[in-house]
């Protein structure tokens, strides 16, 4: 293994710190301009159900859904805030990595900026999610790895312990990172990081962080794996169609040639040699997505530390004013594209009116039209005899439907929402008094068994092209059992398909269309 480099260049704090701090401006003043995302109504009701774990996730994006909102309030501003914070450690970050590979002060500055306009930075920091620990656990995690191999103080093992640790209590991801770099230091080195005592201890302190949520899955049957197979059938046929333009989207259109600069000078480049495990693990992540059909999204952090190299490799390219205007300027591209398409910069209507943004801005309309399914929901509701209201609930197919009930149900005075969907489920149920319930989206002769009667009461109609666009609602009388038997026979694990309201699970054996 070369011997490692001295005399780094310092952080330039100052303007890593200015646009650190921008990104976090930016992305709290549009934070409110949609609405919330459709996993963010289901985080806000699981953090006043906290566990050790769910379904779907980790425990970690609910506790700290649950201290945001006892600290700032329920609102979507305070529930944004952890993800606006987070957003700028990871642009302090890049500078952080760019130095562990003998980048000089402009170098850095440049990588500050390009993940400032990353696409990556930009989702994680507006929505509040399991990406956004799951992420910063991945680049935090590549950091320190990086760092171990050049100063070769195993100490940093401790460091990573903890980093995986917590990391694994927001996404179990992160093993998919671990794995890859660990096979490119196996394979290519260097090996002697492994030649202490301190690696397996390290192994023993993520374990025992993590053993919590762990020990929640396995207690509760692994509900992970269920839930990863019903996504997997799912979205098979899209996440093989979208992989290649997802590796070319997610961190913007105009950085690719620059985080793909980075693979290539890791792979190639005498001085960093030690580095790359690096770029290998990048490759072998793709090559083991494919096989498994996993989403081109799991690659977005991997490909941020290679952006990174990528700036440096651009900085020593770029030594004339001609060409470092060059830089700038498609930098600059990048952060208004992936702002436009990731950030609500542009109204609501902009974005279903026009047939590109309509297409490739699909997460703005996850954050719209919501609280008119609210709405068109309480007119059913007030149809009803005012008798019958006082036995009534509301059952969401999936949780973003009861999420929305139950953040603004109470403004039109709705009775409490339920879902069977994933960790919904276990939220609670409704009460045996209970016998009328108005569905959103259900399987009409699933909860036509389970009722004496139901009837059509029309359909959600949106002027967006929101996904939940021509769900059918329904009001079914006269559970045939008590609610706590008819629960079992609505739990359901899984993904339902956008638009057409098919429920898939890891049984199902045909995918969304």
């Amino acid at each position: 293994m070369p011997a490692p480099p001295e005399g780094l260049t310092p952080v330039p704090w100052r303007p890593v710190a200015l646009i650190a701090a921008a990104m976090t401006v930016g992305l709290l003043l549009l934070a409110t301009r949609h609405g919330y995302h459709i996993d963010e109504l289901y985080t806000r009701v699981a953090s006043r159900h906290l566990a050790w774990g769910y379904v779907d996730q980790p425990p970690l994006v609910a506790l700290v859904g649950k201290v945001e909102t006892a600290l700032f309030g329920d609102s979507l501003l305070a529930f944004r805030l952890v993800p606006a914070l987070l957003a700028a450690i990871a642009v302090v970050l890049a500078p952080v990595i760019a130095r562990e590979l003998g980048a000089g002060r402009r170098a850095q500055i440049l990588a500050a900026f390009m993940a400032f306009a990353s696409g990556l930075v930009m989702y994680t920091g507006h929505i509040m999610g399991t990406n956004n620990w799951d992420e910063l656990s991945w680049i935090t995690s590549s950091w320190l790895l990086i760092r171990l191999v050049r100063t070769r103080d195993t100490r940093l093992w401790w460091a990573i312990g903890v980093v995986v640790g917590v990391g694994l209590t927001a996404k179990y991801l992160l093993v998919l990172l671990l794995l890859c770099l660990g096979a490119g230091l196996l394979v290519f080195g260097p090996r002697t990081v492994f030649r202490t005592w301190r690696f397996p201890a390290a192994i023993g302190v993520a374990t025992v962080i993590a053993s919590p949520v762990l020990i929640w899955q396995m207690t509760h049957g692994m509900p992970q794996l269920e839930m990863e197979a019903a996504l997997s059938t799912a979205l098979a046929s899209l996440s093989r169609s979208s992989f290649l333009p997802m590796q070319l989207l997610l961190i913007g259109l105009f950085l690719n040639p620059v985080w793909i600069a980075g693979l290539v000078a890791l792979l190639r480049r005498p001085e960093w040699r030690a580095y790359r495990f690096v770029g290998w693990a990048y490759l072998l992540m793709v090559v083991v997505l494919l096989v498994i059909g996993g989403q081109g999204a799991y690659t977005t952090a991997l490909q941020y530390v290679l952006l990174v190299a990528g700036a440096v490799v651009v900085d020593r390219w770029a030594r004339t004013v001609r060409r470092l205007w060059v830089i700038g300027g498609l930098t600059g591209l990048n952060a208004v594209l992936c702002a436009v398409l990731l950030l609500p910069t542009l109204p609501i209507n902009t974005y279903a009116d026009n047939p590109v943004l309509s297409k490739l801005a699909i997460v703005q309309f996850d954050q719209a039209g919501w609280p008119e399914l609210t709405r068109q929901v309480s007119a059913v509701y007030r149809s009803l005899p005012s008798d019958e209201q006082a036995h009534t609930v509301i059952y969401g197919n999936h949780y973003g439907q009861a999420g929305a009930i139950d953040k603004w149900g109470p403004k039109y005075g709705l009775p409490q929402s339920y879902s069977g969907h994933n960790s919904y489920a276990d939220y609670g149920r409704p009460g045996d008094d209970k016998t009328t319930v108005i569905t959103i989206g259900v399987d009409k002769e699933q909860f036509g068994k389970l009722f004496q009667s139901c009837e059509d009461r029309g359909e959600y109609r949106n002027d967006l092209p929101v996904s939940d666009n021509g769900q059918k609602f329904m009001v079914c009388r006269g559970p045939l059992k008590p609610w706590s038997q008819l629960w079992e026979q609505l739990r359901w694990i899984g993904f339902q398909c956008p638009y057409t309201a098919e429920a898939i699970t890891a049984t199902s054996t045909k995918e969304c269309d």
